[in-house]
């Protein structure tokens, strides 16, 4: 299982006294972690995006795209 270096993502940050510590979206309480449990539930963006007031559409776009883009980079490695 691929571990993903989200230090490498500008669209989140991670604060220690912030949720825990945990990646959130930068600017926002929403870890990261919860975006992909609604999307691997079944969840759309837009389903996401209308359940959580005050995300940004592009910011989500772009965590989505940094996790894919990482995970196509470890499993092409040998």
């Amino acid at each position: 299982m691929a571990v993903l270096d989200w230090s490498q993502c500008p669209a989140v940050e991670r604060v220690p006294d912030k949720v825990s510590g945990v990646w959130v979206l930068r600017g926002t309480r929403m870890p990261v972690g919860t975006i992909f449990e609604n999307l691997e539930a079944g969840a759309s963006l837009d389903d996401i995006l209308s359940w959580y007031d005050g995300l940004d559409r592009k910011q989500v776009q772009a965590v989505i795209e940094f996790a894919a883009r990482s995970l196509d980079r470890a499993s092409s490695r040998p």
